[in-house]
């Protein structure tokens, strides 16, 4: 099953587009670049993640070429001799971009704060906050569940929602 990563593609816009690499040099400089003139990730979020403000730039910056690289990678799925039935866009920040008309299903796996904590660390939890609160994510979505239990018991799940979104097909 064809599976794409926003997080990814923005991994790839950071390391590998010209115009991203460029907006960010001029916006931030030298400290978000390592010494191969790499975007450092990591300072990068120690900026914005401090400036709502430059998070909102990043995020204007970004947001539109993501959504552009997963709906191209979708359209060259439907052109194969044999497009897949279900592929997976994963998005973390699908509610909070307005991106869920853009799917035929939204599913939705999270897990209780100290869980996330554990997995993430107390950063990356501090950090989601600003996202929307998991409770709501559960509500909208078509599919939903908390990862608590058993990576067995994760695997019925998955197993079942491919189940229902074959169906559909």
């Amino acid at each position: 099953m064809p599976v794409i990563s926003s997080d990814e593609i923005v991994h790839e816009l950071l390391r590998a587009d010209d115009e991203v690499r460029a907006a960010v040099a001029a916006r931030f400089g030298g400290p978000v670049f390592s010494g191969e003139g790499a975007v450092d990730r990591a300072a990068l979020a120690e900026v914005v993640f401090a400036d709502p403000g430059e998070l909102r730039w990043l995020e204007e910056l970004l947001h539109p070429r993501v959504a552009e690289a997963y709906l191209a990678w979708r359209e060259g799925l439907a052109r194969l001799p044999e497009p897949p039935s279900v592929c997976v866009t994963e998005v973390p920040l699908l509610y909070e971009t307005g991106s869920e008309s853009r799917f035929d299903a939204v599913v939705v796996i999270s897990a209780p704060e100290a869980i996330r904590t554990a997995r993430a660390g107390a950063r990356a939890v501090e950090r989601a906050k600003r996202f929307l609160p998991e409770e709501e994510k559960r509500r909208r979505a078509d599919h939903a569940y908390v990862n608590d239990g058993t990576p067995e018991e994760l695997d019925a799940f998955v197993g079942d929602v491919l189940g229902a979104l074959g169906e559909r097909g």
